[in-house]
């Protein structure tokens, strides 16, 4: 049968790549960087492993902006289509979910929970940066 495959692109449709497997993680960021990033109170992420994704058309249409140097944001230079963030500290990409309909979404976490503008009430560990494992400091704040 395989691994699960899930094929996606930009809003335009110039851009298009293909991600195997299973994620590493799923959960919201609620970073002032992601929130700016993404236009929205919230980002939902999907990491995966670097070698999960492949770019199959429009490699040449993919921009790049760095921010910070913990994060590389890829966008279809042609239509503005947000596709994922390369996280190279982490050794991983994060694929918005928002890009993958057909993955069933099962977030495990928030993290930046100390940068909400959007209090979210759903049970969900809520991490004050990142997890220690991620390089953050691993303290929870309270729902």
């Amino acid at each position: 049968m395989g691994e699960p495959t899930h094929h996606s692109g930009c809003f335009c449709g110039a851009v298009q790549f293909e991600v195997s497997g299973e994620p590493q993680a799923m959960g919201y960021c609620h970073c002032q960087s992601c929130r700016h990033w993404s236009a929205g109170p919230v980002n939902a992420f999907t990491l995966w492993k670097p070698q999960s994704l492949k770019v199959t058309r429009g490699a040449e249409q993919i921009g790049t902006y760095n921010k910070s140097p913990g994060s590389s944001r890829k966008w279809c230079t042609r239509c503005g289509g947000h596709l994922f963030t390369d996280h190279p500290t982490m050794g991983l990409i994060d694929i918005y979910a928002a890009v993958l309909p057909k993955l069933r979404f099962t977030p495990a976490l928030h993290v930046h929970y100390q940068e909400s503008v959007l209090p979210i009430r759903d049970g969900l560990p809520k991490m004050k940066d990142m997890p220690k494992e991620m390089g953050g400091s691993g303290t929870l704040l309270p729902e």
